[in-house]
């Protein structure tokens, strides 16, 4: 028992052996502490500058809009001038632009149009690093080694994405909100330094790959302006049943995800179960914390299991929980379940991700991550909004929409003989 946790142990951390994987993940784990920061900045000094929670949501959507229409844009760029490159740039673009909102705050030039414009300056950038960042991986990591690195990245995103807005709230508390833009600059800048530093491996023959899918004749054919390499990207993730597949599992998760895990959890810690702000704590630390164990013990797994099959039953197992939740009367049982839920997230995330970096080819690897994408913040909205409507009647219809929707998904997943063999 002693040397197979050992020897879990040993492969999880195989892949921080090697310099350029450090870099990664330090330079990842900085842009999402200054993602963190950014928000609280743009939050703290919207609401200090107005006193209007409306004029603080028109720049959080001032940020979101551009993100979400130029990241098939930064998918493409992606692939034609490398990950590297545009994570760097990106990282830099970001950087300067916060020092500029943070001079011109603390020069009392700034003003609620000002900060809708670099709101929307710091979604259009960030929208090529988003892509980039999730396809860079195979390049710079073996590919038997692509789940344990994966679980050591999405160990730093869970670690950096609860961090960076209480650091950052920190800072504006300590000191003055503008200067918690000036913090953000130097995580963004110390990005790019490590990105820059990175040593990608020459790139594989997708030839080689024993289960990835060809890259269709159309994509190759029909030219290299922006447009064409979309459409080719978006071809290329039709014409593959398993790539719909997954793309059609993630908007499903996503669906039962944004609003259960917002307004639900809201609604099930104060309503349901007569908690307070405390209890809303712990349903999402249950949440985290699970995704975080399951992360590391996919990571530490060394066979490969077959993925179509573990998609499937993460599709049934977030149904069975979602069933429970909408049920329950008792906070302990609350946060076990969602505990046991984040476990799994986890846990297929690893593989799904690994899957899709070491069969899809690698011209066209970050056009389909930027689909996904897309497909999740097209997603996102409708879920907040239907489940703030069932919230109403309680959670009870809003947590069972969502466990017909995961068995559903789960079944037709099962249908596919193609996708139940996806290793």
């Amino acid at each position: 028992m002693a040397s197979t946790l050992a020897s879990a142990g040993t492969r999880l951390w195989t892949p921080a052996r090697q310099p350029s994987f450090r870099l990664l993940w330090l330079g990842q784990s900085l842009s999402l502490l200054g993602d963190g920061f950014s928000y609280i900045a743009f939050s703290w000094i919207t609401l200090g500058l107005t006193g209007s929670t409306l004029a603080l949501g028109w720049v959080l959507a001032c940020q979101a809009v551009p993100r979400a229409l130029l990241t098939l844009v930064g998918g493409s760029l992606s692939d034609k001038w490398s990950s590297r490159t545009l994570m760097k740039f990106s990282s830099w673009a970001r950087a300067a632009l916060m020092a500029a909102v943070g001079v011109a705050g603390m020069a009392g030039a700034l003003n609620v149009w000002l900060l809708c414009c670099a709101a929307a300056a710091f979604g259009a950038v960030d929208a090529f690093f988003q892509p980039a960042r999730a396809s860079i991986l195979p390049s710079v990591v073996e590919k038997e080694l692509l789940p344990p690195a994966n679980a050591l990245l999405g160990v730093g995103t869970k670690v950096s994405a609860v961090l960076g807005p209480a650091v950052g709230g920190m800072v504006v508390a300590l000191s003055d909100a503008h200067i918690a833009f000036l913090v953000d600059a130097l995580c963004f800048a110390l990005c790019g330094l490590c990105v820059a530093r990175i040593r990608t491996r020459p790139a594989a023959d997708p030839a080689t790959a024993p289960d990835a899918a060809p890259a269709p004749k159309a994509g190759k054919a029909a030219g290299d302006s922006l447009g064409a390499r979309i459409r080719a990207g978006l071809r290329y993730a039709w014409e593959d049943p398993r790539i719909r597949t997954i793309l059609a599992i993630d908007m499903a998760v996503t669906f039962c995800q944004a609003g259960p895990f917002t307004v639900g959890f809201a609604t099930l810690a104060k309503v349901d179960l007569q908690g307070g702000s405390t209890t809303l704590g712990l349903l999402n630390g249950a949440l985290a914390g699970g995704a975080m164990l399951g992360t590391l013990a996919g990571g530490a797994l060394a066979a490969r299991p077959r993925v179509g099959l573990l998609i499937a039953a993460l599709a049934g197992w977030l149904a069975v929980g979602s069933g429970i939740l909408g049920l329950v009367d008792n906070t302990a049982a609350a946060i076990g379940t969602v505990l046991v839920m984040g476990f799994g997230m986890g846990f297929q995330g690893v593989f799904g991700l690994s899957w899709i970096q070491r069969n899809i080819d690698g011209s066209v690897l970050s056009r389909v991550i930027s689909v996904d994408m897309v497909l999740g913040y097209a997603v996102a909205p409708l879920s907040l909004v239907l489940c703030g409507a069932l919230a109403q009647s309680g959670t009870g219809p809003m947590f069972a929409l969502s466990a017909v929707v995961l068995a559903v998904t789960a079944a037709g997943v099962l249908t596919s003989r193609h996708v139940r063999e996806m290793r």
